[in-house]
C-alpha cells in the first residue's frame, strides 16, 4: 500500500486498486479530486474510476465537465461512494456518470460471458449526490450490465434521473431520491430490460415522468412501497406517475407488479395520470392487436390527477385493495381492454378533502369496448358532474358483481351496448336531500343476464 498525502487529504492506492481519500480538500489535480465546486475534477475522477475498485469521494461538491465512464470490462468490479456528503454536479451534456458493460444476453446463467463474473458483475452507485448546470445533463445512464445497484443517491434539476438504455438484466434501484428534474425520474427508455426492482424510493416532481418505460422488451418491472408525487409537469405532453406506454413497441411490457405505494399529484398538467398503461394501439394486417398484461396492482393509495387509473389495449390485469379518489376526469378509464378482474376497491369522495377545487373532482368509472373482464366489490361514492357513476360502454362477456354505488349524480350505473354478459348483486342508493339521479340506465345491447331488481330500477320488465 501506498500513501500521497497533499495539505489534509489523503489518498490511499492499494494492490487490489482501492483508493479512499480521507475528509479535507485535495490542492493539485495530479493527487485527486478537489471537490471545491471550482475546479474541473473530471479527470481526477475518471482516473480513479480507470483504476479497477472502489472509489469514495469525501465531503464536497465536485464539478465535472464531461461524463464519468465505467467501463466494466475494462475497469472490473467497480463501486462509486458518496457517503451522503460528496456531489457531482455535471456541467456538460450527457449523464453524469454512465455505466457500460457487455452483457447483451437473458439472465439465464447458461449464456453468459466468463467476463461478466469475472470483471462486471454487480456495478454499485451508493450515497452519491447528482445535481446539473446543463440543460442535456442526465444522472446516471447505463447500458449492457448485469447486476446493476443503485442506492441512497439524491438526483436534481437534471434532465432524466435515472436512464436504462440497450440491454440491462436484474436491476435494483432502491433508497433514492429523485426529485425536481426537467425529464423521467426512472426512464426505461426502449431498452431489453428483464428482472428490475424499484423499492423504497422518493420520486417526485419529475416533468416528464415519474418510472416511463416506452418500447423496449421490458419484464418483471416491480414497484414497491415508494412514493411518486407531481411527476407531470403542467406545460407537457401528458405522461404519468407511472407510464407504460408500449405503442411503438415491437415486444411491450408485461410481468409488472405496482404495490404498497402512494401514487398522487397533479391535476392541473394536462391528462395526468397516476398509472397509465397503454398496449399498441393500431392493430395491421401483419401484427394484430398486442395488449400488453401480466399487471398486479395492489394495496395503493391514489389519488388527485385527472385520471387515478388509465389502462388501454390492456390484457390480464388485476387490480384490488386500492383506494382512490380525487380523479378530476376519471378514477378510472378502462378501454379495448381484455381479461381485467377487478375487486375490493375504494372510489370515494371523502368530505376530509372538500377543499380548494378539489369539489370539481368527477370520480367517475368507465369501461369501454372491452371483453371478458371480472368487476365486483367496487365501492363508488360521491361521483358528481358526470352522465353516470360506473359506465359500461359497448362490452361484451362481463361479469358485474356485488358493487355498490352510493350519492352519485347522473345514473348510478349505466349499461350502454352491453352484450352477453351478466349484472347482478349492485346496492345502488342516492339519499341526498335533493337529488334527481337515477340507479340504473340500459341502453341497447342484448343476451345479458341482468338481476330482476335492476331491471325494475332501469324502467324494464324483469
Amino acid at each position: 500500500m501506498s500513501t500521497i498525502q497533499r495539505g489534509a487529504a489523503i489518498v490511499l492506492l492499494t494492490a487490489i486498486g482501492v483508493m479512499i481519500l480521507a475528509a479535507g480538500p485535495v490542492n493539485t489535480a495530479s493527487s485527486g479530486p478537489v471537490g471545491d465546486g471550482k475546479a474541473d475534477d473530471t479527470a481526477a475522477i475518471q482516473k480513479m474510476l480507470d483504476a479497477d475498485g472502489e472509489v469514495r469521494l469525501p465531503r464536497g461538491e465536485y464539478r465535472i465537465t464531461q461524463s464519468l465512464l465505467i467501463d466494466l470490462d475494462k475497469a472490473g468490479w467497480t463501486s462509486l461512494h458518496g457517503g451522503g456528503v460528496a456531489t457531482l454536479v455535471m456541467h456538460g451534456p450527457g449523464p453524469a456518470v454512465r455505466i457500460v458493460g457487455t452483457h447483451d444476453r437473458s439472465a439465464n446463467p447458461k449464456g453468459f460471458d466468463d467476463r461478466v463474473w469475472q470483471r462486471q458483475r454487480m456495478p454499485l452507485i451508493d450515497g452519491i449526490g447528482i445535481t446539473a448546470e446543463h440543460d442535456e445533463a442526465d444522472g446516471i445512464e447505463a447500458a449492457y450490465t448485469m447486476q446493476l445497484t443503485i442506492t441512497r443517491v439524491h438526483i436534481r434539476n437534471c434532465r432524466h434521473a435515472i436512464r436504462l438504455v440497450k440491454n440491462n438484466r436484474n436491476v435494483v434501484i432502491a433508497n433514492v431520491h429523485l426529485y425536481d428534474n426537467r425529464g423521467v425520474g426512472v426512464y426505461l427508455d426502449d431498452v431489453n430490460l428483464h428482472q428490475i426492482n424499484i423499492t423504497g424510493s422518493h420520486i417526485s416532481y419529475n416533468d416528464g415522468g415519474g418510472i416511463v418505460s416506452r418500447a423496449g422488451n421490458v419484464r418483471n418491472l416491480h414497484i414497491a412501497g415508494c412514493d411518486l408525487e407531481s411527476n407531470m409537469g403542467a406545460d407537457r405532453e401528458p405522461t404519468a406517475n407511472v407510464l407504460i406506454d408500449c405503442t411503438d413497441s415491437r415486444y411491450g411490457t408485461g410481468e409488472v407488479a405496482i404495490t404498497g405505494c402512494t401514487i398522487q399529484h397533479n391535476h392541473q398538467a394536462p391528462d395526468s395520470a397516476n398509472i397509465r398503461i397503454f398496449g399498441r394501439s393500431e392493430p395491421t394486417e401483419k401484427q394484430p392487436l398486442v395488449r400488453e398484461g401480466h399487471v398486479t396492482i395492489t394495496g395503493n393509495v391514489l389519488s388527485d390527477v385527472q385520471t387515478n387509473v388509465h389502462l388501454r389495449d390492456c390484457r390480464g390485469v388485476t387490480m384490488t385493495g386500492n383506494t382512490m379518489w380525487m380523479g378530476f376526469d376519471h378514477n378510472l378509464l378502462i378501454e379495448r381492454c381484455a381479461s381485467v378482474v377487478m375487486g375490493a376497491n375504494s372510489f370515494d369522495r371523502n368530505p376530509r378533502y372538500a377543499y380548494g377545487d378539489s369539489t370539481r373532482a368527477t370520480n367517475r368509472i368507465v369501461l369501454r369496448d372491452s371483453e371478458d373482464c371480472t368487476i365486483s366489490g367496487l365501492h363508488v361514492v360521491g361521483v358528481h358532474h358526470a352522465e353516470a357513476a360506473v359506465t359500461i360502454d359497448r362490452c361484451r362477456r362481463m361479469n358485474l358483481s356485488n358493487g355498490t354505488i352510493l350519492d352519485c349524480d347522473g345514473t348510478g350505473l349505466l349499461l350502454k351496448d352491453v352484450s352477453d354478459s351478466r349484472v347482478a348483486g349492485w346496492l345502488i342508493r342516492d339519499d341526498r336531500a335533493e337529488t334527481s339521479s337515477k340507479p340504473v340506465s340500459i341502453i341497447g345491447g342484448g343476451g345479458n343476464h341482468i338481476d330482476p331488481v335492476l331491471l325494475k330500477a332501469a324502467g324494464l320488465a324483469p
